[in-house]
């Protein structure tokens, strides 16, 4: 109304004919000459550069809630890195929707507008922003190949550009070559120095070129890692290039890529990574992999999983309500109590180590599983106690902690019935590790180990690439304010908070589970061990890392991988299905035609469902997996 109530005053101007140029008041010549005076000046018509990378980094998502929601419990069961409980025949199938990371389509939408910006405006000292965006596009394609194997990289999103509309896909083995061309270009820009950038436009690095050029660097040694089984000599090329080159690698916490994205939200989940609530969905903690990490004193335990319910004071509530025995054998285990019975201190590892506990990994219908079913898959019945009028239940194992996965969880303390109510409801923007210093180190620890001449020592590698693990997650952790952390919420007397102690990765280092001795095989499990650790809460590389390198290990005295005698390993899924194509899908020719080029047989409904068996799953391999070892089969 506002708007012809303008032109409607400006037309009368012209009438009475106090302006001269009211002869050009027609079409799209009122809309050129009066376009300044509708126009906010705080809006954006042309977005240039600078805006669209924070628009790129605000999309960026590799890990969003559709992952954590389908794939992650995927992922974990067949790595047997998580449990999801009793497994069973037809436990490892794959659901209707599975979710195929395919963010860095969005990351390729950005950097071509930018480029078209740049070339098109006469823009070079902007070129940077692109190559930011281009870095997270590659970070993405890596994640997206995992899954998929080849995808369509050179030639996608290019249409408005005078691309095709159906591009194609890049085969793995060519998609690695483009990506290390496309790092070193970026890193050539990075070097620039007619650059000009905003920092505060940049969400990740804050402007800072030299850190880019470090994160784009250091990609090359997860695709390096990814490439080695079919491709060993180029592998370790890459691994040199980047151990000696001048741009340098992330080798510091201060250079790691953790991303925040906001402080704050006005709306929108952007800050908290997801407001959809995960409980249920994510994986419970695998007894195998605790008692490993117990026994290497190793502090991510606390980082990674929660504790369980049963602190000292719901220990004495089931004793005083005459049901001690119910208890599980682990909690009865680590006790002591005087004449009368009473709790009066933890013993063994004690707080807070006690509290992690995970479910076994037990075939549902083997003789190990019945006696468990009582103490581990029972527990709704027994672990619930009543007091006066209030009853509450609780929890015996310890999931992944939600709260390092998104930012709005509430955390209710465990206290015994007719207790007080202690709750965290804090809705904490999240904080993400995506490429650290740990991860780092733990590559170029394997590939000295593998033979190579690098700068440092496997052992040094080794050994500082778990000291920046530990650090970084103890880091990660307390940004994003998870449950014990520096708090014991005044209840429980014989609580510990879980924050990193001083002395404790010293401590950690010369557990016989880490420290860096014994044969050339045994070294290698170590390292492998602690790249998985490092990677508990990023479950896409956890995975890739246990496919490529068949740990956990079946007959392992340290992690061993569950063989069960129901069931073959080459059931066990290796990847997700591939549907058959829609026929009203635009690029089916070119979808199934990829497929039958990797050897996949696609699944016989169009829905995702349909595979014949799990075996396909496991011997129709993505081509990065082709050459490696069967499940819990090192070749070490």
């Amino acid at each position: 109304m506002k708007a012809n109530k303008f032109f409607l005053a400006l037309s009368m101007i012209c009438v009475l004919g106090i302006s001269s140029s009211c002869d050009i008041l027609n079409g799209d010549s009122i809309r050129e000459n009066f376009a300044k005076e509708n126009t906010n000046p705080t809006d954006v018509m042309t977005p240039e550069p600078s805006y669209m990378l924070t628009a790129c980094q605000l999309a960026f998502q590799v890990y969003d809630y559709l992952y954590w929601f389908y794939n992650q419990s995927l992922y974990t069961k067949w790595s047997q890195m998580g449990s999801t409980g009793a497994y069973g025949e037809g436990s490892f199938g794959v659901g209707t929707a599975v979710h195929w990371q395919n963010n860095y389509i969005t990351m390729l939408n950005y950097r071509n507008d930018m480029d078209n910006f740049i070339a098109t405006q006469d823009h070079p000292e902007m070129k940077a922003y692109s190559a930011m965006c281009g870095v997270l596009a590659v970070y993405g394609a890596i994640y997206s190949s995992d899954i998929n194997g080849d995808i369509q990289y050179s030639e996608a999103s290019m249409y408005k550009y005078g691309g095709s509309l159906t591009p194609g896909y890049d085969r793995v083995e060519d998609l690695y070559d483009m990506l290390v061309e496309d790092i070193d270009r970026y890193i050539a820009i990075f070097q620039d120095d007619t650059q000009v950038i905003i920092g505060k436009q940049d969400l990740i690095y804050g402007g800072d070129v030299t850190k880019w050029a470090k994160m784009a660097n250091t990609l090359k040694l997860k695709i390096a890692a990814r490439l080695y089984l079919n491709n060993p000599e180029k592998a370790k090329q890459l691994v040199t290039s980047v151990a000696n080159s001048g741009v340098g690698y992330i080798d510091s916490m201060e250079d790691a890529f953790i991303f925040h994205k906001a402080d704050s939200s006005t709306g929108g989940d952007d800050a908290y990574q997801t407001g959809n609530g995960l409980a249920g969905y994510l994986s419970n903690a695998s007894n195998n992999v605790l008692n490993f990490m117990k026994a290497a004193k190793d502090p991510r335990i606390r980082f990674f999983y929660n504790k369980n319910s049963f602190n000292s004071k719901i220990v004495q509530c089931f004793i005083d309500e005459g049901r001690y025995e119910d208890l599980p054998g682990f909690v009865k285990d680590n006790i002591e109590r005087d004449a009368q019975g009473n709790f009066v201190k933890w013993t063994g590892d004690g707080e807070p180590w006690v509290r992690y506990q995970g479910i076994p990994i037990v075939f549902r219908d083997s003789d190990e599983y019945k006696p468990l079913v009582g103490e581990y898959f029972d527990y709704a019945q027994r672990y619930t106690v009543t007091v006066g009028k209030s009853t509450k239940g609780y929890s015996i194992y310890s999931a992944f902690n939600e709260e390092m996965v998104r930012g709005r969880v509430d955390f209710t303390l465990p206290t015994v019935p007719e207790g007080p109510v202690k709750q965290d409801t804090e809705d904490v923007p999240w904080w993400g590790m995506y490429l650290g210093a740990g991860e780092t180190n733990l590559y170029l620890a394997e590939f000295a180990q593998l033979g190579l001449a690098l700068p440092k020592s496997a052992e040094s590698y080794y050994n500082r690439g778990v000291e920046l693990s530990v650090k970084e997650w103890d880091y990660i952790a307390g940004k994003n304010k998870i449950p014990y952390y520096g708090t014991t919420y005044d209840y429980d007397p014989n609580e510990v908070s879980i924050e990193l102690k001083d002395g404790e990765i010293a401590t950690m280092l010369e557990t016989p589970a880490v420290k860096f001795t014994g044969n050339n095989a045994e070294k290698m499990e170590k390292i492998y061990l602690q790249q998985l650790m490092n990677f508990s809460m990023m479950p896409n590389d956890q995975f890739v890392t246990a496919r490529r390198s068949g740990y956990p290990k079946i007959g392992s005295s340290l992690l061993p991988f569950v063989k069960f005698k129901e069931i073959e390993l080459t059931a066990i899924p290796r990847r997700f299905e591939f549907a058959t194509p829609l026929i009203t899908d635009i690029m089916h020719d070119i979808r199934l035609q990829n497929l039958q080029d990797q050897g996949f047989t696609p699944g016989t409904a169009q829905s995702g469902m349909g595979f014949a068996t799990t075996t396909v799953l496991n011997t129709e391999r993505l081509w990065q997996d082709k050459n490696a070892p069967q499940w819990g089969s090192a070749k070490n």
